[in-house]
């Protein structure tokens, strides 16, 4: 039996799980100490009103035979693709129809799946720092990868690489910056991959929290994007699906790859993807999920939103008062702070933990542009937020 060799280029721990083994250490050694998270983005909930009705609704549905639903189709139920399509879409002015919206388990999933439709031979372009799902699935699939940094200097927006690349990864709103691409920065990368025939898998996973007039929630509202783009999103984070899992990914029919022999439609081979690899969302996410799409349902998640960005204020005002350098936290609920000192991203995760029992992200964890930072995640309660800030803040301006 031959393994995938590629799997020993991987790193040895995973960013969280190395967070979550240091975290348990320090338990075990104080465990009279509350520990506060603001570290991994898991949403603490709870779901909105609107959510629970509908799954409520889904769940008797299936105690009775003439209501019950089987296997739903793999890309998705045809009346909720087009509920996706008309509300995210077409209501906003953007052409996208019913069979170009693939509904999933997840963005996680499907940016690390999409790796099943392009060719090994594919250079692939990655902004650092990153999410690191996107660097492991392409190195377990022997995939070349040049990197492109982000950072102050270039207003956390990637430079053109020296070697055209075959894919682009991006993400905005930014996981793990907190920053975002405005409309002039998006459109550049769109004319380059139109210019040099790439595909760009854009990460748009965080777009219910941009605020910012400047900068857009979907590719498709720039100009071509539909000829060369494929976008991820998630109710993970929109609606606190995290335990839940649903999302959806775009696939216009406008785009197209060269297989070898002949162009061929990227829509069609996903299609044939997850019809053959996946079995479909179930039908109490799905109707989970369709609750927000209409009026009252999104007024209910937007307030949630709203909490969650009120969380990132209180991130970014409180380092900016101490006087750290700080990121992020205006169109997302990420906020990147540079550590104190000359201090690693490891040894700002320690102090903090150590020192005010607080969980951060360590910056490094995302890539070699984000040694000397850390990411705190505005997803914890309001009082949970407000009480490991005040301990930070006491400990740095001590």
């Amino acid at each position: 039996m031959q393994l995938n060799p590629n799997f020993s280029a991987l790193a040895e721990s995973y960013l969280f799980t190395e967070i979550v083994n240091r975290t348990r250490a320090f338990v075990r050694a104080n465990p009279e100490a509350e520990v506060l998270r603001l570290g991994v983005g898991d949403v603490r909930g709870p779901l909105a009103p609107c959510v629970i009705e509908a799954m409520h609704r889904a769940v008797e549905a299936q105690a009775n035979i003439d209501t019950f639903r089987g296997y739903e189709l793999e890309q998705g139920a045809p009346w909720f693709r087009e509920q996706i399509a008309q509300w995210e879409y077409v209501r906003r002015g953007i052409d996208i129809a019913p069979d170009e919206v693939f509904v999933s388990d997840g963005a996680g999933s499907d940016l690390g799946n999409l790796s099943d439709i392009l060719s090994a031979e594919n250079l692939v372009a990655i902004t650092d720092p990153v999410y690191p799902a996107y660097v492991d699935t392409n190195i377990m699939a022997g995939r070349k990868i040049v990197y492109l940094p982000c950072h102050a200097g270039n207003d956390f927006c990637p430079d053109f690489p020296d070697q055209v690349p075959d894919v682009i990864y991006l993400c905005s709103p930014n996981n793990p910056t907190g920053t975002a691409l405005t409309f002039d920065q998006l459109t550049a990368w769109v004319e380059y991959a139109r210019a040099h025939e790439c595909l760009i898998i854009f990460d748009s996973a965080y777009e219910a929290f941009v605020r910012s007039a400047n900068v857009p929630r979907s590719i498709y509202e720039i100009k071509g994007a539909k000829e060369v783009a494929i976008e991820v999103r998630s109710f993970s984070k929109t609606a606190g699906f995290t335990g839940i899992r649903c999302g959806y990914t775009v696939v216009p029919k406008d785009l197209v790859g060269w297989n070898g022999v002949e162009k061929v439609s990227l829509n069609a081979l996903w299609l044939r993807r997850q019809c053959t690899k996946f079995n479909g969302v179930s039908v109490i996410s799905t109707r989970g999920a369709a609750a927000i799409l209409c009026e009252e349902g999104a007024k209910q998640v937007q307030a949630q939103v709203a909490q969650i960005m009120a969380n990132a204020d209180r991130i970014r005002n409180t380092f900016i008062e101490c006087g750290l350098e700080v990121y992020g936290g205006q169109d997302a609920p990420y906020v990147w702070v540079k550590t104190i000192g000359q201090k690693s991203s490891w040894e700002m995760f320690d102090y903090l933990l150590n020192e005010a029992q607080v969980v951060c992200t360590p910056g490094v964890g995302f890539g070699k542009q984000g040694e000397g930072f850390v990411r705190f995640s505005a997803f914890a309660a309001p009082e949970i937020t407000e009480k490991a800030l005040q301990r930070i803040k006491c400990l740095l301006m001590s």
